[in-house]
């Protein structure tokens, strides 16, 4: 006698269509939380230093606001050196130095973008003071050259600036993978405190190891590096634990779309954070992902700059995450089990019991 088994029921057409929409419309957040940032960002309050003659450096600005209103954000100095001063401490993006010679100064290290726009306005200078040789009778060939000094250069190996945009991704990636990791399977609010740190120093390690071993990336002082790199994946990790650990499950996706969707597009790893629009350039740097981008680009290329506000940042959502985790309700539920993964040993709260 031959046994038949019964086919399992399909799916409603109903169930169907409305898995279909969900998943579309999880693809539509993506689509645009990867986009919005990129495609609505614009050229605007640019820092920029000008110095020279009283009626130059007007000229310039009346210029500047004519053809480029918005673009940039002028702060008049004394001399070259301080200019030179403020690009170092990223107080400014560049400055223009006017006078016999003319002089533009960029600072490659904060992004190509920014430097193409300073080449330009060498360039605008230049057609106005070959326009004005030639209103005086004397030949374009006799006119002073403007000349683009790159006082903050990338360096050699990533003089594209692509390897520091690249590595954003990681930092982010990383801590939202380690969170999630330690969440599912390790029981025990100390020793996912514990688990946090050890991934985060070892992950930091490594990440430093191949952006600045071994591709030339990163800049600087390695431990340092590794101190920022680990802080920054401690912060979004411990966050995604705590949440967990307060409510549950739905702390999960909940921290992976704020370090993914939210927190990453506005970071300003692609493009200053002057670029992004409305507010959300200086709301990025609050979260980790921007904090992280910024405290790294400084240790590497800008070392005069004061990196206090990044490291705070990071530390706050550090310490966010361990208290959640202290605190949480759900701080020692096994969500997936693995087979001896447990302490067998008796707690002194089982010996309590078993008395």
């Amino acid at each position: 006698m031959s046994i038949v088994t019964a086919a399992k029921p399909h799916t409603k057409w109903s169930r169907v269509a409305v898995i279909a929409v969900a998943a579309a419309a999880i693809v539509a957040v993506v689509l645009l939380a990867f986009t919005w940032a990129g495609v609505g960002s614009s050229a605007k309050n640019i820092p920029l230093a000008v110095t020279g003659p009283t009626a130059q450096v007007q000229a310039l600005e009346k210029a500047l606001e004519e053809n480029s209103a918005g673009t940039f954000t002028i702060t008049e100095v004394a001399d070259k050196d301080q200019a030179t001063a403020l690009i170092r401490t990223r107080d400014v993006y560049g400055a223009v130095i006017l006078g016999a010679p003319t002089e533009v100064l960029t600072a490659s290290a904060n992004g190509t973008a920014v430097s193409q726009i300073l080449t330009g306005v060498a360039a605008q200078l230049q057609l106005q003071i070959s326009q004005s040789m030639v209103t005086a009778g004397k030949p374009v060939s006799a006119a002073p050259k403007v000349t683009v000094t790159d006082v903050v250069p990338l360096a050699e190996t990533d003089a594209k600036g692509t390897g520091m945009t690249l590595a954003a991704f990681p930092l982010a990636f990383g801590g939202m993978i380690g969170g999630i990791l330690i969440s599912l399977v390790v029981v025990g609010n100390r020793r996912r405190i514990g688990a946090l740190a050890l991934y985060s120093i070892l992950s930091g390690g490594i990440i430093v190891l191949v952006m600045q071993g071994l591709y030339g990336v990163f800049q600087g002082n390695i431990a340092l590096n590794i101190a920022a790199v680990a802080l920054s994946l401690l912060g979004t990790s411990s966050f995604i634990v705590g949440l967990n650990a307060l409510i549950g499950m739905a702390g999960i996706p909940i921290g992976a779309v704020l370090t993914m969707l939210i927190a990453n597009p506005i970071s300003a790893a692609t493009a200053p954070m002057q670029f992004l629009p409305g507010p959300f350039g200086v709301i990025g740097q609050f979260l980790v992902p921007g904090a992280s981008t910024t405290l790294l680009r400084d240790l590497s290329y800008f070392p005069d700059t004061n990196t206090l506000a990044p490291w705070l940042v990071l530390t706050a959502w550090t310490l966010a995450g361990v208290i959640f985790t202290l605190v949480g309700h759900f701080r020692n539920q096994e969500v997936v089990h693995i087979e001896n993964s447990l302490d067998t040993e008796p707690t002194p709260a089982m010996a309590i019991a078993n008395t």
